[in-house]
């Protein structure tokens, strides 16, 4: 991790209008002051389950993982984060403690805002504070969508919809790098690494995808969505 300094005021930053559009001049000033850039490497750990919750983030660029560690040390992810996503907003108003990890899967930059500012900013607009809970609820939803999609496929389904949502929702192309392992990928859908390793196996040799090293190439797009909705 390190202090990075890319953008002079809230006011010039390209996200501003999901959620701080609201605020005034005033309030901006605010944000600007009590904020911190940060730049993590991947697999870097941005906050540990337990941390104390005392700052806002959301993601500039890159890609995180929020995830939760079983009593046996097995990891369990709970989703993938992109660029505009509030990665704290969830926790920062149930409890003092973070309920889950998140780690950087690719360079990651991060915006930190104190917490108090935040809250002081809550209770003097009201119109900040819906949006807030507007996004809030957002957020809860994708994560609830997203272990509903995954839950009700089998093996080859998960991850034929894993490789859809990165295609789709990431990346923005058919042809990108992967930004997770194997075994992150078995930790995302609760499958096993050996049959994350074997269903992609059968996806290449059928046409489906094509794979050179970390680079992946949905080759079948249609035939990927049949997959998905079927397996």
């Amino acid at each position: 991790m390190k202090l990075t300094n890319e953008i002079e005021s809230c006011n010039f930053c390209f996200y501003r209008k999901l959620l701080f559009d609201s605020l005034n001049d005033a309030e901006y000033q605010k944000v600007n002051v009590s904020r911190k850039e940060y730049v993590y490497n991947r697999g870097e750990i941005i906050r540990s389950e337990g941390d104390p919750i005392n700052s806002f983030m959301y993601l500039r660029s890159g890609l995180i993982k929020l995830y939760k560690t079983d009593k046996n040390g097995k990891d369990h992810i709970l989703s993938l984060n992109k660029p505009g996503d509030f990665i704290s907003l969830l926790s920062i108003f149930s409890d003092s403690v973070y309920k889950y990890s998140i780690a950087a899967i690719e360079e990651t930059k991060v915006c930190d805002i104190e917490l108090q500012t935040l809250n002081k900013l809550i209770t003097s607009n009201s119109e900040f504070a819906l949006r807030v809970l507007n996004r809030m609820s957002r957020i809860s939803d994708d994560v609830i969508d997203g272990q509903f999609e995954i839950s009700k496929r089998q093996v080859k389904g998960r991850i034929a919809y894993l490789l859809l949502f990165l295609s789709e929702n990431i990346y923005h192309k058919h042809e990108f790098r992967l930004p997770i392992t194997r075994r992150e990928i078995g930790e995302l859908i609760s499958m096993t690494t050996e049959n994350t390793i074997r269903t992609l196996s059968e996806f290449r040799k059928d046409g489906v995808i094509s794979m050179s090293g970390k680079i992946m190439k949905i080759t079948d797009y249609k035939r990927l969505e049949s997959i998905s909705k079927t397996g």
